[in-house]
């Protein structure tokens, strides 16, 4: 049984450096532009299942009725609380590959017989519905990808997703679809696969998109009945939330589009940086994706690993290893903090590929 994440101990000890493009999420909110009387904050409030104003928040940028949505720590704890309420020890969980450490330590860790399904390259990572079929098997419990897609920032499209859930159904499973990061796509954001049907369970939080991450604000939404198993179970976990991460979340979703915007100019900038590094450099090669604040790069001739102690050790620059994707002659970047920091990470990146 696993009992830690490789990705997150070199995440948090050796991911930092001068030019960080080992980053996943967007730079963070300032508090002080919150709209928010710091004198109304308090350090105890009422909230046995959940804060009533920020479940009605969660709710209604979801589409649903709030007996759906299940607080949680962040998209890494609704994403535990969701696998713990849904696997049992040896039942079978079907992963994307490549996909986000976490979920399949995760997995591993709750007892589940973990099992993949591939997201090529040379089909632009897309989902293969032929190919999650033929990985399932009657014991297949539950069905789990990243949309925008971890690393690749791919976007699984509405009737992919359809398809994906009717799989599930024939089999009596569910479909997991972490949307940690839909909320890069900012010209008509795709709904939630929640509204899809009861099968889909989906996580979320405030964090990638938002810059919001030391709030915590997660959140998991499921059919009423799973929801309350949830709530159940978090009471080994979490018991309640810090009041405090709650009032303040609440004042972020009164202005949730504000916030986004405010990165989104630096999100783009970086693509288009991006772009034209890739059009002019040919020691690497990525699938094509129009969103998202990560890129997952591979080196076409050459080892990564070489080149990224190259990086980190003679340009004081860090990329996120591909090993971590299981993918080891790859590597991931990360979009949406600095434009000025990332675009002499490229230069610094083009220079030790020149090297």
């Amino acid at each position: 049984m696993t009992k830690h994440s490789d990705y997150m101990h070199w995440a948090k000890t050796q991911s930092r450096a001068r030019f960080n493009l080992a980053t996943s999420g967007v730079g963070p909110f300032p508090l002080r532009e919150l709209p928010f009387d710091a004198r109304e904050l308090e350090i105890n409030g009422e909230a046995p299942y959940g804060y009533p104003p920020l479940q009605g928040a969660i709710a209604a940028k979801c589409g649903v009725s709030v007996d759906h949505v299940v607080a949680a720590a962040g998209a890494s704890g609704a994403n535990h609380l969701a696998m713990a309420t849904l696997l049992e020890p040896g039942d079978e969980v079907l992963i994307e590959r490549p996909s986000y450490e976490l979920l399949v330590s995760t997995a591993q860790y709750v007892g589940a017989a973990v099992k993949r399904f591939a997201r090529r390259e040379e089909n632009g990572y897309a989902v293969e519905i032929a190919e999650v079929r033929r990985a399932m098997t009657p014991r297949t419990k539950l069905i789990v990808l990243t949309n925008l897609h971890n690393p690749t920032s791919v976007l699984t499209p509405e009737p992919v997703l359809r398809q994906l859930g009717a799989l599930a159904r024939e089999s009596g499973a569910r479909v997991l679809v972490d949307e940690v990061y839909l909320d890069a796509v900012y010209e008509n954001t795709p709904r939630t696969a929640a509204l899809l049907g009861p099968e889909f369970i989906v996580t979320n939080s405030l964090t990638k998109v938002y810059g919001l991450s030391g709030l915590r604000c997660g959140w998991i939404v499921a059919e009423p009945e799973l929801a309350r198993r949830m709530w159940r179970l978090n009471d080994l976990f979490g018991v309640i939330a810090a009041h405090p991460a709650d009032l303040l979340s609440v004042a972020a979703f009164h202005a949730l589009s504000k916030i986004r915007e405010r990165a989104r100019q630096v999100v783009e900038a970086d693509r288009a940086a991006l772009s034209e590094f890739l059009a002019a450099e040919s020691h690497v090669a990525a699938a094509h994706a129009d969103f998202g604040t990560t890129a997952f790069l591979r080196v076409v001739n050459g080892n990564a690993e070489t080149l990224l102690q190259c990086l980190r050790q003679e340009y004081e620059t860090t990329v996120v290893p591909g090993r971590f994707f299981e993918m080891p002659n790859h590597f991931r970047i990360g979009m949406g903090v600095n434009s000025e920091m990332f675009a002499e990470g490229l230069r610094r990146i083009r220079m030790a590929l020149a090297s």
